[in-house]
């Protein structure tokens, strides 16, 4: 059976998930984490498709990049992650992928989940043990938007700035949403979606004819028959 295509519907943003091979760790230290995060302001730069929040996890990384043009997203990643394998590799003394396949991909309705993926990314690393509160740490957006630091890699979506008239408001609703923690059904969704490929919110209110494939899986089971009386 072939593969569908990556969904990409016009002016909705997107999630995308990067894996180490096999579960390989895909940062060694602190060099290597700067590098990537220069490599993917250089890369999302180039190809105009701003970055709304991100986190570089030891084996792992998450973007939630801007609606931008089909086939951006695959640009930006594709340039990424040439350049940091070569950087990588040359780096460490070793050859071959660093990557598990293809990056996965989903497309986000804003309204519903764009803050919501904001925090799925960010408290990665609590979820994960690394840390016990998100601001402590250093390889995520959290961090610029609690206002602790200005990161010139992100560019907020307007969801964001709709969560207060000042940035202190900003920063302080969006807080105390990271402490409230993630609700087990949005996090489900967000998982299930992002390892699909399928539109993560309402996909009813996407045209079908506006996307460039099926947003959502096809009911199971063969198709009822028509009863002719």
């Amino acid at each position: 059976m072939s593969r569908l295509s990556r969904l990409h519907v016009p002016g909705l943003p997107q999630l995308l998930l990067q894996r180490g091979n096999n579960g390989i760790g895909i940062f060694s230290d602190e060099a290597d984490y700067a590098c990537y995060r220069d490599f993917l302001r250089n890369a999302a730069r180039e190809v105009g498709l701003p970055v709304h929040a991100y986190v570089l996890m030891p084996n792992h990384v998450h973007l939630l990049v801007a609606a931008g043009e089909e086939g951006a997203a695959g640009s930006l990643m594709q340039r990424l992650g040439r350049r940091y394998v070569r950087y990588f590799n040359d780096r460490h003394g070793r050859t071959g992928t660093l990557w598990e396949g293809r990056y996965r991909s989903t497309v986000i309705e804003p309204k519903q989940y764009v803050l919501a993926c904001y925090r799925y990314i960010e408290l990665n690393p609590v979820r994960s043990g690394l840390v016990t509160a998100a601001e402590h740490y250093p390889w995520s957006s959290c961090r610029h938007h609690f206002g602790l630091t200005s990161e010139p890699l992100v560019t907020d979506h307007e969801r964001y700035w709709a969560l207060g008239n000042t940035p202190f408001e900003r920063q302080a609703t969006y807080r105390a949403m990271l402490e409230a923690g993630e609700p087990n059904d949005e996090l489900t969704a967000i998982r299930y979606a992002a390892h699909r490929g399928w539109m993560l919110g309402e996909s009813d209110l996407v045209s079908e004819a506006s996307a460039n494939r099926r947003t959502a899986p096809l009911p199971k089971g063969r198709p009822r028959r028509s009863v002719i009386s």
